[in-house]
């Protein structure tokens, strides 16, 4: 904030979807004007040009279910507006009041004084796609929970197939079909109703999937996502919400900065010659971590070259295939090592915070060549 803040006028807005409360600080003042508006743009417009009259107004707001529709319009009239992590605000361990007033005047003192840290805010179609992936990756979970029902279900009435080491597959799935026509009662009731409702789930599944491949091929998404399916354990859907969720890579100026908004890094309390390192902070963004740890775990299996990432990798940059390439022994490596003393979820989590340090060198090498 290089600006003097006598000629600033700092807002900081607590925003929900019905009211919009302001707290205005004039300059140097330490006594805010307090302003409640209803949740209507034009009312928050008629506000700032209100302001103009006595400074340059600076606002901002935690990010939240608002979304980022204030700060566009905002920003479309001319007007400073700035979207807050919520989890880098600082807060006093003995403050146990929580309004919507407090909340604006904390924002506004803390972003003038300049403690606050803003979020990058994604364009429209940005955000479209990304809320697409996030649909389809919540589907998913959807199909994971119907599917474990299906076998609960039938396991507590005795009915547990012992056909193949594990379920779904082509003969469990006949095989179900098989107790569906001989079941009689209310058990077949639920059955077929549970079926009906997993494959409808699955159909929709697969309609996104298409969508999704369709909206890989264009740009700006085509380039980055080939280059990171160069990647073992990362096909479209991973790639897709690897390059919508992060972004511009040229935000994070260091791979350590995307390790951490990942939540991937793990927690510490060290103080003089003691060190003490926890868990994973698991700060950050969830969708990231989740995929990432998904991703990790190809790398249990022999290094080795296969027919479908060859073909993946056929025609790209080879600085990108030697990035790729790198990743897959050394994390391959990292995988059997870690295993031998520790657990094995464990070391999924370790070798995938190691896969985003590959991931953000493959995008940066993708950036920059791009621009």
């Amino acid at each position: 904030m290089t600006h003097d803040s006598t000629a600033i006028v700092w807002v900081g807005m607590d925003v929900h979807q019905e009211s919009i409360t302001a707290a205005i600080l004039f300059g140097d003042k330490d006594i805010p004007e307090i302003v409640r508006l209803p949740g209507d743009l034009n009312a928050v417009r008629r506000l700032f040009r209100r302001l103009t009259k006595q400074g340059t107004p600076r606002a901002c707001y935690e990010a939240s279910g608002a979304g980022y529709v204030l700060q566009r319009a905002l920003d479309h009239d001319g007007f400073q507006c700035e979207v807050i992590a919520p989890s880098l605000i600082p807060r006093c361990p003995g403050d146990h009041r929580k309004t919507d007033r407090l909340d604006a005047v904390r924002l506004a003192r803390m972003y003038r004084s300049g403690h606050l840290r803003a979020v990058t805010i994604p364009d429209e179609e940005q955000e479209a796609v990304r809320q697409l992936v996030r649909c389809r990756l919540s589907l998913q979970r959807q199909i994971v929970r119907s599917k474990h029902r299906i076998v609960r279900v039938l396991a507590t009435h005795g009915h547990r197939f012992t056909g193949t080491k594990s379920n779904w597959t082509k003969q469990h799935r006949a095989w179900l079909a098989t107790l569906r026509r001989e079941m009689t009662g209310p058990l077949q009731t639920v059955l077929a109703y549970d079926l009906d409702h997993l494959e409808y789930l699955e159909s929709q599944q697969r309609s996104l999937d298409a969508e999704i491949e369709q909206w890989s091929c264009r740009e700006p998404w085509r380039a980055t996502v080939e280059a990171l399916q160069c990647f073992r354990g990362i096909k479209t859907l991973t790639a897709m919400t690897l390059v919508t969720e992060i972004g511009d890579i040229r935000r994070f100026s260091h791979p350590d900065r995307l390790m951490g908004y990942t939540g991937l890094v793990s927690k510490e309390h060290s103080s003089g010659e003691k060190q003490h390192r926890g868990s994973i902070t698991k700060a950050g963004n969830t969708f990231l971590r989740r995929i990432l740890v998904e991703a990790a775990w190809h790398y249990q299996y022999r290094v080795g070259s296969t027919l479908i990432l060859d073909r993946r990798r056929m025609g790209q940059d080879p600085e990108m295939v030697a990035i790729a390439v790198k990743a897959q022994h050394r994390l391959g490596r990292r995988f059997h090592h870690l295993e031998k003393t520790k657990h094995r979820n464990k070391v999924a989590v370790a070798v995938a915070r190691e896969l985003s340090g590959f991931v953000w060198a493959a995008m940066w090498v993708a950036a920059t060549k791009k621009h």
